[in-house]
């Protein structure tokens, strides 16, 4: 039996990696992202949350009237629709939309171009293009 050295070479470097990060408890591994809750009711209107730590602008955009997927710019004569703040600075953005009672779809649209569900919120439905919408009922 022939032993490659390459490939023993190759297993002990991919085993010491394994054995660093364990070490260091993962310490190292900031592209996990901090769980948000998912939109939360108040008396001022509905809390959204999103983390997009290099975005520099954020919006959600939404299927309530004032809204309309964003086309409300249209009628506001602004591009920035549904914008929301990252007042800290800390990359996690937020806005408060007054909702009357119903269900309402919506996304969150980073750069104006990347347009993402909600991965805290696990009510979704299609969207018709292959990706999901997310579902808030305000009551």
């Amino acid at each position: 039996m022939r032993i490659d050295s390459k490939r023993v070479r190759a297993l002990m470097a991919v085993t010491g990696v394994a054995l660093a990060l364990s070490l260091t408890n993962c310490s190292n591994l900031n592209f996990i992202k901090r769980r948000l809750p998912p939109p939360t009711q108040t008396p001022q209107g509905v809390i959204f949350r999103f983390n997009a730590p290099s975005a520099r602008v954020v919006q959600l955009a939404g299927n309530w009237p004032a809204n309309n997927w964003l086309a409300g710019q249209a009628q506001t004569g602004t591009f920035l629709v549904g914008e929301m703040k990252n007042d800290k600075g800390d990359g996690i953005w937020t806005r408060t939309e007054p909702l009357p009672p119903g269900r309402y779809q919506y996304k969150f649209v980073v750069d104006r171009v990347n347009w993402k569900q909600d991965l805290n919120n696990p009510n979704r439905t299609d969207d018709g293009f292959g990706g999901f919408n997310s579902l808030m009922d305000v009551r």
